[in-house]
């Protein structure tokens, strides 16, 4: 009978100090996710000619570190980077920049024949790039999104290097708000594909009478 007593006393206490422990584990923090804002920019594209017949690849963008994941990085310290607790972006930070490359280049219309790294069709040229930034910096207490695309148009064929250029864009956010910070994200985005679009239509209209 003790032996029963004493097992049950055993039980009890087990079980109120799962109890305690399960009390004392942190409840997970609430995660707000963004996708990547929008905006249609003015362009006067449509009238000019196409950019030849050739089909571009356009690669998904590299990324390393904190670029790679869906963390919206901030750097509150130059050369400290950390992230915002309780906001994530919607998709991989290189999965949104290829899809607002991608928009970019279809709202364009000069180049006809674009796919991307997931079609199994055969491309002229491809469009590869490393993601070297995409955060919100802080400066004089203000933070301003970040984004630096390092790009390279290659002829698919010879596996040349035809040219090669750097896109950065910056943009202040109107606040430190996260809401105000991923909306100059977007900003930055918008600018940064468009002057990439209209660096790759130039690069293949140049290379295309080249392949005559």
């Amino acid at each position: 009978m003790r032996t029963r007593l004493t097992f049950a006393r055993l039980l009890a206490f087990s079980t109120m100090g799962l109890l305690s422990a399960c009390t004392l584990m942190p409840a997970s923090d609430p995660v707000s996710l963004y996708d990547l804002p929008a905006q249609t920019l003015e362009s006067v594209r449509q009238a000019e000619a196409p950019a030849g017949d050739a089909t571009l690849r356009l690669a998904m963008p590299s990324a390393g570190g904190l670029l790679d994941g869906s963390r919206i990085v901030v750097v509150p310290i130059p050369n400290q980077p950390q992230v915002y607790q309780g906001a994530r972006w919607a998709d991989a930070t290189p999965v949104l920049m290829r899809n607002r490359l991608i928009d970019a280049f279809q709202e364009d219309g000069r180049i006809t024949r674009l796919i991307h790294a997931d079609t199994p069709l055969s491309a002229d040229l491809e469009l590869t790039s490393d993601l070297r930034a995409f955060q919100s910096e802080y400066h004089g207490g203000h933070p301003e999104a970040v984004i630096r695309l390092d790009v390279r148009l290659i002829d698919t064929h010879s596996r040349q290097l035809l040219a090669s250029r750097r896109f950065t864009q910056r943009q202040a956010a109107e606040s430190t708000d996260i809401v105000t910070v991923v909306d100059a994200f977007g900003l930055a985005a918008d600018r940064l594909a468009q002057e990439l679009v209209d660096w790759t239509v130039q690069q293949m209209t140049e290379w295309h009478p080249r392949q005559e």
